[in-house]
């Protein structure tokens, strides 16, 4: 199983979201191919509702906890309610430019 494909069950497991989405964004930033260490997650979920923020990436994150101790260097989270993802049309904001360096160069 593949890192991405390990975050997609352990979050759509706990959180059983309305929408689900993970993207390896690590091919933006200077790792070796094929990496899996930098992913952009957009979810949305009833667990959402009366939390804010923090208290969102918060759970997310307690549920990723072995990724984020292992493999995946940076996690770009946004967590929405149903009715905030309906307010935003269905619509992530994109992730910004990798201004770090690497151990790869």
């Amino acid at each position: 199983m593949t890192v991405q494909q390990d975050i997609e069950e352990k979050l759509a497991l706990v959180l059983m979201p309305k929408h689900l989405e993970v993207t390896n964004e690590s091919i933006n930033h200077n790792v070796p191919e094929g990496s899996e260490s930098h992913f952009k997650i957009t979810l949305v979920a009833q667990a959402f509702e009366q939390k804010r923020l923090l208290e969102r990436h918060r759970m997310v994150n307690k549920i990723l906890a072995n990724e984020l101790a292992g493999a995946v260097h940076a996690l770009a989270l946004h967590t929405y309610t149903e009715s905030e993802w309906f307010d935003r049309n269905g619509d992530a904001p994109l992730s910004p430019p990798c201004r770090g360096a690497s151990l790869f160069d």
